[in-house]
């Protein structure tokens, strides 16, 4: 029974099938939001799933110079990896698959999509992928800093509030939260909190920080030459890693935000619609508005904004948590 539960976990709840709606909803809304901005009706917030299956049943072209392998297996090991992350998620109190490093985990596995767009686009030979390559290492550096030291700098907090070395679990981080109140109001963690909302467009790939795809200058960069199932892939993993990263912001700043109840469904069902509206207006506020009001940033742009605002940021959060303030 055990195993069924767990296999449950993975495939449905809080695994793929619900990840991918989600991440597929907010998609919706966030198209929706920015036309609105732009005084355009835009498309219905279903849009998202009828473009998948529409992408789903078209033919897959793999160009005659590309290495067929890579091309191929790309989209597929940047969606697995995206879909495990979420299943380390607590849900207030409750844990799927915790255990004593998930956020190291979670940080490799976030990055592997990212890596796979670029050997993606490495191995379709393409001139755009390959300009749009160089981008996405480039934003990687940029990001991955500050991003990381965030976390780091709550990881630590919630060490210090459990009276123990800095902690690594999401549990931990969200017990934590439970005794001392939420991260996001604590003075210490508020720049870190900061950093990592500056850090949600460039991380997901999108305006003002989507320099690696840019429609309109590189044809999609390292996504130039896939089409159908593949392409599709890539999308749908473009849209879970929005949910999955303003969600992570919700476990790491706002874990406090939550009812505890006896009954483990009722339990699990109060907090995942609290985590649902939370994430939504995350995506609102820090990711459709930010998208609609701004246009898109140089490389050289991004890089410099990530390496001053949210790396000093970022840095103080944890020289303020070093000196428990």
């Amino acid at each position: 029974m055990e195993y069924i539960l767990k296999l449950i976990n993975l495939l449905i709840f809080p695994g793929f099938i619900f990840t991918m709606i989600m991440g597929l909803f907010l998609s919706g809304v966030d198209r929706k939001i920015v036309a609105r901005m732009q005084r355009r009706r835009g498309p219905k917030i279903s849009q998202p799933f009828y473009d998948l299956v529409k992408l789903i049943g078209k033919d897959t072209i793999v160009p005659r110079n590309a290495n067929t392998k890579l091309f191929i297996m790309a989209p597929i090991i940047a969606l697995v990896s995206i879909c495990i992350v979420p299943v380390l998620f607590p849900i207030y109190n409750v844990t799927f698959f915790g255990g004593v490093a998930d956020i190291v985990v979670i940080i490799y596995l976030l990055t592997i999509p990212s890596v796979a767009i670029i050997i993606g686009g490495i191995a379709s030979g393409s001139p755009f992928a390959s300009i749009g390559v160089s981008r996405e290492v480039v934003s990687m550096i940029a990001y991955e800093l500050p991003l990381i030291t965030s976390i780091l700098a709550v990881c630590k907090k919630a060490g210090m509030v459990l009276g123990m070395e800095t902690t690594y679990s999401l549990s931990a981080i969200s017990m934590a939260q439970k005794i001392n109140g939420s991260f996001m109001f604590s003075i210490a963690l508020l720049p870190a909190a900061i950093a990592f909302l500056m850090i949600l467009p460039a991380k997901i790939g999108v305006a003002p920080f989507d320099v690696a795809e840019a429609e309109t200058e590189l044809c999609e960069g390292p996504l130039a030459e896939y089409s159908g199932l593949q392409l599709g892939l890539f999308k749908l993993t473009h849209n879970i890693k929005l949910y999955v990263m303003t969600a992570l912001f919700v476990v790491l700043f706002l874990g406090n935000a939550g009812v505890e109840n006896e009954n483990l469904v009722i339990n699990i069902i109060v907090n995942t619609w609290i985590l649902i509206v939370l994430v939504v207006v995350i995506t609102v506020l820090f990711l459709s508005v930010v998208r609609g009001l701004m246009g898109r940033y140089k490389s050289n742009q991004m890089f410099k904004f990530y390496w001053t605002v949210p790396t000093i940021l970022a840095l103080l959060s944890y020289v303020l948590v070093s000196f428990n303030l």
